[in-house]
């Protein structure tokens, strides 16, 4: 047995045994296995392993190994499941929203209305209609990416969204604080929840189904707490190498 299938079987048992704690069903967590990082090879490995749905951190380097991945986002080779698809769920600065629309199945990362527009602009010339997610910001960390809820931005984006006709809004996206206490990490996750509840009665024209929220040393609270779908890197591929330029 690969040290990879091992780590899905012991995630999945985890995953199971948080679905069930929280009463809910093992089918409503998807899991996003997070590939930043890691090679082609890597991702291949994974969707033999019945994986199909992947984030990327950069634009840069998934387009270095997005020729590698051609077949299986086809389901012409390689994945047990079907085909993959690869979110990015890192920040994205709008002058590279053309490219990520063109290399990515969706975009996980929408934090403000300018960004937004340049990857409905994106999407119209390449005739797609791109799936978002909005990130939002719901903790005081600096580098934390995402638009703070009470803004003037998120306001104006959840009004401009229905009209960018290329692109579907399908949810909410944060990211807990590192380290923090179970007690701030849980908050963190229920707050989003709330800010779906109130978002989607405000605005029917949006889809809110999706809540990404939880990673590998939170995705059990976030899946007690609502989420839809956890990302998970380190706890599958085990501890990363940073990213140099290059697979």
């Amino acid at each position: 047995m690969t040290a990879l299938k091992e780590n899905l079987e012991r995630l999945e048992e985890t995953i199971a045994a948080a679905c069930r704690q929280a009463g809910r069903s093992r089918g409503e967590v998807e899991l996003m296995a997070v590939s930043k990082t890691y090679p082609a090879a890597t991702v291949a490995e994974a969707a033999a392993l019945g994986l199909t749905l992947f984030g990327e951190n950069r634009v840069q380097e998934f387009a270095a190994k997005a020729a590698g991945l051609e077949g299986l986002r086809s389901g012409t080779a390689g994945a047990s499941a079907g085909p993959i698809r690869v979110h990015l769920i890192g920040h994205l600065q709008s002058n590279k929203a053309a490219r990520a629309a063109e290399l990515f199945d969706a975009v996980d990362s929408v934090d403000s209305v300018r960004l937004a527009e340049r990857l409905n602009e994106a999407a119209g010339r390449l005739g797609k209609r791109l799936p978002v997610l909005i990130e939002v910001k719901l903790s005081p960390e600096e580098t934390k990416a995402g638009l703070e809820p009470e803004s003037a931005e998120a306001t104006e984006l959840l009004e401009r969204l229905p009209d960018l006709e290329h692109l579907e809004a399908r949810g909410l996206m944060t990211i807990a604080p590192w380290g923090a206490a179970e007690d701030v990490t849980r908050a963190c996750f229920r707050s989003l929840r709330v800010w779906r509840d109130r978002w989607a009665a405000g605005h029917p024209r949006l889809g809110f189904d999706v809540m990404s929220m939880g990673m590998s040393g939170d995705f059990g609270l976030a899946i007690e707490e609502g989420a839809t779908r956890i990302r998970i890197g380190t706890a599958l591929f085990g501890k990363r190498k940073p990213w140099t330029g290059a697979e």
